[in-house]
């Protein structure tokens, strides 16, 4: 890593963590979009997903499912919304990977057709020309 300070390097692992493997980390996000928003983390610093090796990624994913069953525990929601931000472009603001598992209520926005589709509106309702 370079002389650039890291949130995620920094404080991240201390503040709000839920359960942690060899390489990973999961924490409630400080700015969640809905009750009980997390974050998976990365240990090592590392800036993109696709750096990670097949290992590393079963691991992840092992994390990210024993972590959604804490949440769902917790905060009984109906659906979830998974999603990693890849690159300044795709709105990556901390350059660490960080995979946000973002838990969804029924009747939490009005229409949820296209799910994360909604990053562009005008794209997300595609099934609106469909019928």
């Amino acid at each position: 890593m370079n002389n650039q300070s890291c949130f995620f390097c920094e404080k991240g692992y201390r503040s709000s963590k839920i359960i942690e493997s060899e390489n990973f980390y999961s924490r409630y996000d400080d700015f969640p979009v809905s009750p009980g928003h997390v974050e998976v983390v990365a240990k090592k610093h590392t800036k993109s997903f696709f750096n990670l090796g097949a290992d590393q990624i079963n691991e992840l994913y092992k994390m990210i499912c024993e972590t959604k069953e804490i949440v769902s525990q917790k905060f009984k929601p109906n659906g979830f919304n998974l999603g990693i931000n890849e690159g300044i472009v795709a709105g990556q603001t901390i350059p660490h990977l960080h995979i946000h598992l973002i838990p969804r209520y029924r009747g939490d926005v009005k229409n949820p057709v296209g799910g994360i589709r909604n990053i562009f509106p005008d794209k997300a309702n595609y099934l609106k020309d469909k019928k």
